[in-house]
């Protein structure tokens, strides 16, 4: 986007909030008067979680399509973004105890999390998978074939990933890892045997290292579930533009752009 095109996107969220104000509605609320006075949006983002938000510990920046959509947002709002990390086990008491405006990382959508807050509109269409070598991939060709004892499970604490393994693994030997982002080497290693986690990010590691394979990506073994943007719900004019700025990105097909950069 160029200068000018951004001005104008940032004076057009600032004309919103006055003239709501002057419409009689709800004045700006706590959360928007902070973010606007302070020029600062903070985002919690566990960081380990291919392709959606990735820290780089080499350089202290973080990279993935969340990250890219999230910075967008707070560019068309005149704010810089202040990343806070958090971890999957502490994720919503971070959010309860207020510590970021918006959560990113590749966080899917799911009643527990909307009974204790709010989500941005749905995107990346997804389902449980696995992560196994690519050796195996004639024999795990079921979650019961996978559910033996000889096989070994990793999974990182905290997420919906260590539910559907306590749910439904009943015979596997399971081990928790805390570290998301180093489970899928392991398997390759031979330290474990199989990793649940979502089609996308099987299928980034999948590429990126040729002893791996993502199992059932093709016909996950839930049903669809959708990621998303989990957002504070105290001030609802926060919330307002937020949807607006989500929607316009939409409208102008950034959504799209971003997409095909990181989720194709």
């Amino acid at each position: 986007m160029n200068g000018r095109k951004r001005v104008m996107s940032v004076l057009s969220v600032l004309l919103l909030v006055f003239l709501l104000s002057l419409a009689g509605e709800v004045a700006a609320g706590p959360r928007l008067d902070r973010v606007m006075e302070t020029k600062t949006l903070r985002v919690g983002t566990p960081g380990d979680y291919r392709p959606f938000s990735m820290l780089d510990k080499s350089t202290g920046k973080y990279e993935g399509h969340d990250i890219d959509l999230v910075e967008l947002l707070a560019s068309e709002l005149g704010v810089a973004v202040e990343y806070v990390p958090t971890t999957w086990p502490k994720l919503i008491e971070d959010y309860l105890e207020g510590k970021f405006d918006v959560a990113v990382g590749g966080i899917t959508r799911s009643l527990a999390r909307m009974l204790k807050g709010d989500f941005l509109p749905p995107y990346a269409p997804n389902g449980k998978v696995a992560i196994i070598r690519k050796a195996d991939k004639d024999k795990f060709t079921s979650l019961a074939a996978m559910d033996v004892p000889e096989t070994t499970v990793i999974v990182n604490p905290g997420g919906t990933n260590q539910k559907f393994v306590d749910a439904n693994f009943k015979n596997a030997k399971i081990v928790v890892h805390q570290h998301n982002a180093e489970i899928p080497a392991m398997i390759a290693e031979g330290k474990g045997d199989a990793m649940i986690t979502e089609v996308y990010e099987a299928v980034v590691y999948s590429r990126k290292d040729d002893r791996l394979y993502g199992a059932f990506t093709d016909k996950p073994l839930t049903k669809i579930s959708f990621m998303g943007f989990f957002i504070q719900q105290d001030d609802p004019e926060f919330l307002k533009i937020m949807h607006y700025l989500w929607n316009d990105a939409k409208l102008r097909g950034d959504l799209d752009v971003l997409f095909a950069k990181w989720l194709k």
